[in-house]
This record gives structure tokens, C-alpha cells and sequence, in this order.
């Protein structure tokens, strides 16, 4: 087993390698950042740029359909008819859209690292010290800050649907998770679409936060580089650079997203 998860691993290793825009072998870094500081390997930053850039896709990725799915169920409590679900949902989006969200990191980081470890002493644990993964703790957090956010989002798009369209489903025989996948779901999706595109350009700068815990991202990476180059405004000015493309990139994908979810409309 141990020998097909390394397998597994020195597979996805190389698959990275080949795709990589940066350090693979048509990226950018290596045709055209070679004698530079951008150089692949070990004579220049671009391995670590590159890392950098895998890490906050990662986490941004990783992030987006948790968030998506807490943020639903959410917004699903907040028009509960049970009041304890309204209250909860309510108390939840309070806590997380009031708190920053750097602070927010801090609390899931090392607050879970404590809880954890005051669990493990009750228990009669006697080990070594409890280490949370930053990946882990990272999307944590940025998920219960982005479906905060999202269930508000997506909370007004329910509203925005007729109790008609929940009436005809009912009188068309259809019991209440049915009609909530088949009509309610496709007008959701369109009408909180464009609520829903600016949190996830908001959670790619979000990602930035992860570097105040040691994770490798994009920030993290071009600051240890600022430190031994002395050259900020140049590796502060390709962390722009890389952002700015991640965004243009998520908008030029976000642009197709609109038309799939606007595809059933008439056209007039």
C-alpha cells in the first residue's frame, strides 16, 4: 500500500511539473527567467514563485466548494421555518462577516491546535504536541468566512424566487427536495451568480492571508525573496503580476460559467 501511494505521489509530482506555467517545461520562467532571479532551480526564485502560485490556486480551489456547500446549507436555515436553525444560522453569518479575517485564522490555527490538545490530556494523552496542517487550518478558515459571506448571497437569491415556482412543483406531484433540485436550483444558480463571482475574486486575495502561518503561497514565497535579494519592488511587483492574471483568467472562466447558467432563457 505504502508503495502505491508513493507511486501515486511520484505520478501527480510529474504531472504538476509538465503543467506548470511557470517552472515546467514550456513555462514562462523557463524560457525566459534563465541568468535571472527567476530562474528555475537552484540559481534562481522560480521553483519557489512557482510553489507559491500552486499553493494559492490550492487553497483557493480547495476552499470554493466547501464554503459553496456550508454558505447553502446556511441560507437553507436562515428561511427555516424552525426558529433554533434561524437563530443559529443568524449567530453564524453575525460571527464570521463581524470578525476579520486574519483573525479568524488565528482563532481556527491555533485554537484548534489547543482544543485538540486539551482533548487528547483529557483523555490521558501523553504524547508529543498536537501540530495542525497549515493547508488544513487555512481552508478552515477562509471557508467559514467565505460561506458566511456566500449564504447571505445566496439567502437573497431564494428570496428573489416566486413561492409560485415552489407551488407548481408541489402541484406537479414533485415532494420538497425534488422541486428544490429541479426549479429552484436553476434559478438560484443564475440569479446569485454574479454575487457569487465577486466573493470568489474576494477569496483569491483572501489566500494571501495564509502566508501569516507559514504556508508557502505566492506572499509568503516573494517575501522570503525580499528578505535575501533586497529587490522588493521587483518580487512584490510579480506577486501583483500573478494575482492580477489569476483574477483576468477567473474572469475570462467566469464569463462561460454565466452563459452555462443563463443558457435556458429566451432570447428576446
Amino acid at each position: 500500500m505504502g508503495g502505491l501511494f508513493s507511486a501515486l505521489g511520484s505520478f501527480w509530482s510529474s504531472l504538476v511539473h509538465i503543467f506548470d506555467p511557470l517552472c515546467g517545461p514550456v513555462g514562462i520562467f523557463t524560457w525566459f527567467g534563465q541568468s535571472t532571479l527567476l530562474a528555475c532551480g537552484d540559481t534562481g526564485w522560480g521553483d519557489e514563485i512557482a510553489l507559491g502560485l500552486q499553493i494559492t490556486v490550492s487553497v483557493a480551489i480547495v476552499t470554493l466548494p466547501i464554503g459553496l456547500i456550508i454558505g447553502f446549507l446556511v441560507a437553507l436555515g436562515q428561511q427555516s421555518e424552525e426558529k433554533p436553525l434561524r437563530l443559529a444560522a443568524g449567530i453564524y453569518t453575525t460571527i464570521f462577516r463581524g470578525l476579520p479575517e486574519l483573525l479568524t485564522l488565528f482563532i481556527i490555527y491555533y485554537g484548534m491546535q489547543m482544543l485538540i490538545q486539551s482533548l487528547l490530556t483529557f483523555v490521558g494523552y501523553d504524547g508529543p504536541p498536537v501540530e495542525i496542517n497549515a493547508f488544513l487550518a487555512g481552508v478552515i478558515a477562509l471557508s467559514v468566512v467565505f460561506s458566511a459571506y456566500c449564504s447571505e448571497v445566496l439567502l437573497s437569491a431564494f428570496r428573489a424566487i416566486p413561492n409560485g415556482q415552489y407551488e407548481a412543483g408541489y402541484a406537479l406531484g414533485l415532494h420538497r427536495g425534488r422541486t428544490l433540485r429541479l426549479i429552484v436550483l436553476p434559478q438560484l444558480v443564475r440569479i446569485a451568480l454574479p454575487g457569487l463571482t465577486n466573493l470568489w475574486m474576494v477569496l483569491l486575495k483572501d489566500t494571501s492571508y495564509v502566508s501569516i502561518i507559514s504556508l508557502s503561497d505566492i506572499l509568503r514565497q516573494t517575501s522570503v525573496a525580499v528578505r535575501v535579494t533586497k529587490e522588493p519592488f521587483f518580487f512584490y511587483g510579480l506577486a501583483c503580476c500573478l494575482y492580477l492574471v489569476l483574477a483576468v483568467l477567473s474572469s475570462f472562466l467566469l464569463v462561460y460559467v454565466d452563459r452555462w447558467a443563463k443558457r435556458s432563457e429566451v432570447r428576446r
